[in-house]
């Protein structure tokens, strides 16, 4: 089956003959046919359909719904993870993970490189030693460097390195990291996946000798999906296709656009000829996705108010909802990284990032447009 069919397609309930995915609000389950899901917080009906979902969607052995996007981070790797082992990402990674990698993992004992942005840097520090676990994403937040997973993937291979990739920018319709080489991809759900701005949930999906210890981590942590917003994820990736197909193309005309508009100074997107990853984007992405990052003219004053000025597009942190949302990484998303780091990975106080929806994409051209004409 094609992807949409994949995401449409529902298991018809044997007792009810119920065509969607019932909620099982219950905390347990009475034996002896409950013995199989016992207790919600390690597994219930809703939430495991879920995963299978994800699982189907991204051709892997099995998948599996957590709390967040960062619950499904901090669960994997800590399930994988011991100290003295060594993780690799580069430093162009959202900044939580980033936060999670540098702070966290590092004082709890574990060798934490961070590696420049860009592929070439972080394929000469993968050449240059082993690591136990590579971890990246495949389209970077929020410059949107494009990762060569399957370049990535062979030497992972080579080194016998677990490989987990953060697909979240891209979802499974742009690209399917475990055919190029990843052992485990995650999700940010409560972006692209479910894609209307309801819900926090996280997925994972990968070989299933690697998902075991991660399901057990899960169960101890609690970083567990609740059934209701596993419901409403499941309703979310029905259209996940049909909306990316329209976020694709829109964001793709945004960026042209903001290319040549003269208040601004550099626009980031994989689509775009000038962008440094255009030709691994145009080998490995079947679409180049739906956030657009620009520079404008100016400083943060100007970025702010154009942010401000917006009337269509919604200014605020989140992203891959069906809305367009515009948002200030540098004192949003990015807060947590020093003026430093901000500057390293091309985070300036001029950067904004655009997450484009499914709206009109004259409506939003004309909204960006107006906005702009707002700074000198």
């Amino acid at each position: 089956m094609k992807d949409s069919t994949k995401s449409v397609k529902e298991d018809i309930d044997e007792f009810t003959g119920a065509i969607t995915t019932p909620i099982y609000q219950t905390v347990a389950y009475a034996f002896p046919q409950g013995e199989k899901f016992r207790y919600t917080r390690e597994l219930n009906p809703t939430v495991l359909e879920l995963g299978n979902k994800i699982a189907e969607l991204e051709e892997a052995e099995v998948g599996m719904a957590f709390s967040s996007g960062m619950g499904a981070i901090t669960t994997t790797l800590l399930s994988i993870l011991k100290p003295k082992d060594s993780i690799i990402m580069p430093m162009d990674t959202f900044g939580r993970s980033l936060r999670f990698a540098s702070d966290f993992l590092r004082n709890w004992g574990v060798n934490v490189t961070i590696s420049k942005p860009g592929n070439d840097n972080f394929i000469e520090n993968l050449k240059s030693k082993r690591f136990s676990v590579i971890f990246i994403e495949n389209i970077t937040n929020p410059i949107l460097r494009v990762m060569d997973v399957e370049e990535i993937g062979k030497i992972a291979k080579e080194n016998n390195s677990i490989f987990i990739v953060d697909s979240t920018f891209a979802t499974p319709i742009n690209q399917k990291p475990l055919k190029l080489g990843a052992n485990i991809v995650i999700h940010s759900a409560s972006k692209f996946i479910a894609g209307h701005n309801d819900v926090i949930a996280g997925l994972a999906a990968g070989n299933d000798s690697l998902l075991k210890n991660v399901d057990l981590m899960r169960r101890t942590l609690g970083t567990s999906l609740e059934p209701f917003t596993a419901y409403l994820t499941i309703r979310g990736l029905k259209t996940l296709k049909i909306r990316m197909d329209t976020i694709n193309r829109n964001a793709e005309q945004i960026a042209e656009f903001l290319q040549d508009h003269p208040k601004v100074k550099k626009v980031y997107y994989p689509g775009l000829k000038s962008h440094p990853d255009y030709n691994i984007a145009r080998r490995l992405l079947n679409g180049f996705g739906g956030v657009v990052s620009f520079e404008v003219r100016g400083g943060k004053d100007e970025a702010i108010k154009v942010m401000e000025n917006v009337k269509t597009i919604i200014p605020a942190q989140s992203l891959g909802g069906v809305n367009s949302l515009i948002s200030h990484p540098a004192t949003m998303s990015h807060r947590t990284l020093t003026k430093e780091e901000r500057e390293a990975v091309g985070v300036t106080d001029s950067l904004l990032r655009l997450s484009v929806g499914i709206e009109d994409v004259e409506d939003l051209i004309e909204d960006l447009d107006q906005a702009l004409q707002s700074i000198k």
